[in-house]
């Protein structure tokens, strides 16, 4: 079966396609899903966000007027949805954080560490960390997500990687 290119699909979508708008969804859910993750720290959030940026997209989509930019367009409205539900669930976050870090400082977790290095680092480079290992795509795949360079991709993962490692390094995990 040959794959319809996307600037095709989007076309078509805009003319009220509804399989056309669907295959877009199928393309890049898991992709929204992991920009998300990377702004919420919670996968379910994550996943609310991403259907909630493809139902804004769906009645935006007629306002687009690059085709070709579409998967940097969806980007940008599902950083702005989660951005929206960061600041909702702040209250009831900060709340739940305080107790669940003093539990997990008290067990040393090695997985609330590895969660507090993300957190350290900027909100492109951990988008970008979060797009390429826990979605598993490939530098041009995050590219055309993006709208960046490989190279510029491969600078980001290498920085967060390092700064990830100084993190852990500081916080007595030695074989980083």
């Amino acid at each position: 079966m040959i794959q319809e290119p996307e600037t095709t699909l989007v076309e078509t979508a805009i003319d009220g396609d509804p399989e056309s708008f669907t295959e877009l969804c199928r393309r890049y859910y898991p992709a929204m899903v992991a920009i998300a993750h990377s702004l919420l720290g919670d996968r379910h959030l994550a996943e609310d966000a991403a259907q909630e940026t493809f139902a804004k997209a769906a009645v935006k989509l007629p306002q687009l007027r690059q085709t070709n930019k579409f998967a940097g367009w969806l980007a940008a409205i599902c950083r702005n949805e989660a951005r929206d539900m960061a600041r909702q669930q702040n209250g009831l976050r900060a709340a739940n954080e305080l107790s669940t870090k003093t539990a997990k400082s008290e067990s040393g977790d090695s997985g609330d560490a590895i969660r507090q290095a993300l957190k350290q680092l900027t909100e492109q480079a951990r988008e970008v960390v979060y797009l390429r290992y826990y979605d598993g795509l490939s530098y041009e795949q995050i590219s055309n997500v993006l709208g960046i360079s490989e190279q510029a991709i491969n600078g980001r993962l290498r920085r967060a990687k390092r700064k990830m490692a100084d993190y852990l390094r500081c916080n007595g995990f030695e074989e980083v």
